[in-house]
């Protein structure tokens, strides 16, 4: 590690250029796992629930019998290999290049010619620059590669929550996780500020939830967005917290009010807070100081 850094502070733009293409290679897999992950999470809940009460309920073997149908015996992140969900056609490593594939198939399936979805290439793109941004903050420092880490998770949560409404554990608490760890060597903050962080994280939206749901009897949000909130805390400490907040809901409240507006949907319309967390949370790692800094010039002048 210590050989990488000091050849990356030689030569910076070989270090940029290293976490763009490793970036757009991890995008690819990140498409794979926002959609598969879901499906592996939901099948998994569906053999646990038959399994369970599979002695007092036989049609549970009927559930158990059509989750075995629907996937392949083996069903993870690495198999099966990806195909075409039209043809079914195998999709080969020249195929499979971030971006480059696409554009030279031109969006298309190789042997049915089924439109692709250009999600695809732009969930790489996003990965691939917003992991470069991350890169380029911090300069050639361990910092910069937790960040980039950081983002990775970041980016499967937000796709995931979009398509889903679902903020996995198996993302959100390895995330908050290595907050905590990484606040020993205080990479971003130091251990009582990631402690209070997450604590304080989790806590807030959690009195919200149950706050919103004894007065009006409804859930106003999931456990995934205390849960990430809480990892967001770990990394950006306590002080973060009303940034992140702050930031969200206003994002949230405009997103919501356009989705009503223009979709023509009714007030009851459930939308995913997860995303706005996630961009909230990760642009305050970054300016934290600096947004914290500006409010109190403000707030003091």
């Amino acid at each position: 590690m210590e050989a990488i850094l000091l050849t990356s502070q030689l030569y910076p733009w070989l270090f940029y250029l290293f976490v763009f293409v490793v970036s757009l290679m991890v995008g690819s897999f990140l498409n794979v796992v926002i959609h598969r992950l879901p499906i592996m999470m939901e099948n998994s809940w569906k053999q646990e629930y038959a399994s369970y009460f599979s002695e007092t309920n036989s049609e549970n073997e009927d559930i158990q019998a059509a989750g075995e149908q629907t996937l392949p015996e083996t069903f993870n992140l690495a198999k099966p290999d990806s195909t075409c969900p039209s043809c079914g056609h195998k999709i080969r490593a020249w195929e499979n290049i971030p971006i480059i594939s696409y554009l030279f198939l031109r969006g298309k399936c190789a042997n049915c010619k089924t439109p692709i979805s250009i999600r695809y290439p732009l969930v790489e793109l996003f990965t691939a620059l917003t992991c470069t941004f991350a890169a380029y903050y911090f300069g050639p420092t361990p910092q910069a590669i937790w960040a980039v880490i950081f983002t990775y998770i970041l980016i499967a949560l937000i796709f995931i929550d979009l398509d889903k409404m679902l903020l996995p554990d198996q993302l959100t608490l390895p995330l908050l996780w290595l907050g905590l760890i990484l606040s020993t060597q205080s990479i971003f903050v130091g251990p009582v500020d990631a402690i209070i962080g997450a604590a304080a994280g989790y806590l807030s939206l959690w009195s919200v939830f149950w706050l919103f749901k004894i007065v009006t009897g409804k859930e106003g949000m999931g456990y995934g967005d205390f849960k990430i909130l809480a990892a967001l805390g770990a990394f950006t400490g306590w002080q973060g917290l009303p940034i992140i907040i702050l930031l969200s809901s206003i994002v949230g409240a405009i997103a919501g009010i356009a989705i009503m507006m223009f979709q023509n949907k009714g007030k009851s319309l459930a939308i995913p807070f997860g995303p706005y967390l996630a961009v909230a949370g990760w642009i305050t790692l970054f300016y934290k100081d600096s947004i914290i800094t500006h409010y109190l010039k403000w707030a003091l002048q």
